[in-house]
């Protein structure tokens, strides 16, 4: 049976011109349960695949106060719970503090990163004008769900299976209300999480450690030259790596209270290597050909080197942040179109050599890609694989397929969802007693637009260009979402440590 569990009413128009409020991207108001019994499914579910695929998405339910950016909208989880051949598919709003006042007022309290002089109450967030939306990441850490925004959040705190809301852990009102960031990583063998967070105002950015009983164990400021506006974090077995990179609001007119978010070509990018338990004065800087890092691959260490790789780009677009004019549309379509005319995201290696200080580049792929992801198992680990989103140049997130590197090979291959079927960042579940790092499966969500549906869609791994084993009709779209994360069967009630 497909069950309507709540239904939340939308008052974002339905006309609205903005594009990240049509197609793919138009929000839902409907929370479903549905298991496989009543879901179509083509193919056949592998029985050996047991845990849950999670993800995030924005869904904006009120009409927006000021133009509306991809990231304002109110998150949504959309999870896949596999076991033993079947699975059951729930979506359901993060109820964040935010998310809450607005459902008694029943409209918009809070403007988006677009005007945040718009604001007329305290917020979240870096520029602490936003609703927490918890729209950008979900990850799984000591038996739980952390839902965030990528501008800091509170880590919204929900059960992995449910998708309902639980306590919060006292180190996240603790951190109130600076809070963390998106792209916080756990290393599977101890547990342990690292995570990060930035301000306009001193400290610029802080560090710290969660132990995989969810105690805060470890945070400390990190000195930078003034405000940064970093996205990810990289973590190795003994080390994390911080971003300081030169695409930030200009530091002239922040000072004055404006906020132009600036590309500056003639200042290096900065990679701060620091201890897992380390301090500022522990922290190695490297410097590097100037850019901007949406998100990493994986991190590893190789003999006297810290190895980073992800996705980089030498022409960022952000969104324009202040008073919007007639053409912000426009500058919001070309901020997310990934293409080589436009931001030219691609794989990228930077080694940082502890005893030297020298940093060494390279590309390792000319296509563009984005939204890399390993198996959990991997992370902070050498590795061999990444599997990448690849793009449509003309539609803006529009994820046209997806791409497994084989960085130790050389050598890559590819999977296209098809005319009108955009995908999600996907995840790789390995299977039990896995005898190779992509023994597994490749999963993530497809819209088909064609039909107005969503499927989850599911690949064996070492051969994603066979096409999926198995496809589960979704009862609804899955709105276009940003990140998403893998929960085996054996982590759902804590780490395994």
């Amino acid at each position: 049976m497909i069950e309507v569990t709540n239904k939340v009413k939308l008052t974002v128009k339905d006309d609205d011109p903005n594009p990240f409020l049509q197609g793919v991207f138009k929000p839902i108001g409907k929370e479903y349960t549905a298991t496989t019994d009543s879901l179509e499914v083509i193919g056949e579910i592998p029985k050996d695949l047991n845990g849950i695929y999670i993800r995030n998405s924005h869904n904006q339910v009120h009409d927006p106060i000021g133009v509306y950016h991809y990231f304002d909208g109110d998150g949504m989880l959309h999870g896949v719970h596999f076991e033993n051949g079947k699975a059951t598919y729930r979506n359901r709003f993060v109820r964040t503090t935010g998310f809450l006042a607005e459902q008694a007022a029943e409209k918009s309290l809070w403007p988006g990163i677009l005007e945040p002089h718009l604001a007329t109450r305290p917020g979240w967030g870096s520029m602490r004008t936003m609703k927490d939306n918890a729209g950008t990441d979900v990850i799984a850490h000591a038996g739980k769900l952390l839902a965030t925004m990528s501008q800091c959040s509170d880590a919204n705190r929900l059960d992995p299976i449910t998708l309902e809301p639980v306590e919060s852990d006292t180190w996240n009102v603790d951190l109130a209300p600076a809070g963390i960031c998106s792209h916080f990583k756990v290393d599977n063998d101890t547990g342990e999480m690292m995570f990060f967070n930035f301000s306009e105002t001193y400290p610029y950015m802080n560090y710290g450690v969660v132990d995989a009983k969810s105690n805060l164990k470890h945070f400390v400021p990190i000195d930078l030259p003034g405000a940064r506006w970093p996205h990810d974090l990289g973590i190795t077995k003994n080390y994390s790596i911080l971003h300081d990179l030169p695409f930030i609001f200009d530091p002239d007119l922040l000072a004055k209270g404006e906020r132009k978010v600036t590309f500056f070509d003639d200042m290096p990018a900065r990679f701060g290597i620091i201890p897992r338990y380390g301090n500022n004065s522990d922290v190695k800087w490297f410097e590097a050909k100037p850019c901007f890092v949406l998100h990493l691959s994986n991190c590893y260490e190789n003999g006297d080197e810290v190895v980073m790789e992800g996705c980089v780009s030498f022409n960022p677009q952000k969104p324009s942040v202040g008073k919007q004019d007639e053409n912000a549309f426009d500058k919001q379509i070309k901020h997310f179109q990934f293409s080589k005319e436009n931001t030219y995201y691609r794989m990228y290696r930077w080694r940082f050599n502890l005893k030297t200080g020298k940093t060494k580049e390279e590309f390792l792929d000319d296509e563009v890609t984005e939204f890399p992801i390993v198996s959990n198992e991997i992370v902070g680990k050498k590795y061999r694989y990444s599997y990448n989103a690849t793009f449509d140049p003309i539609k803006p997130q529009w994820i046209d397929g997806v791409k497994k590197f084989d960085l130790l090979g050389g050598t890559s291959e590819t999977y296209k969802y098809g005319e009108g079927r955009a995908g999600s960042e996907a995840q790789l579940a390995l299977r039990p007693n896995a005898k190779a790092e992509d023994d597994g499966y490749l999963i993530t969500i497809v819209n088909d637009m064609n039909e107005n549906r969503a499927e989850c869609v599911i690949f064996d791994a070492q051969d994603i260009s066979r096409g999926p084993v198995a496809r589960i009709i979704l009862p609804d779209r899955a709105p276009g979402g940003s990140h998403s994360c893998w929960v085996e069967a054996d982590r759902m009630e804590g780490e395994r440590v």
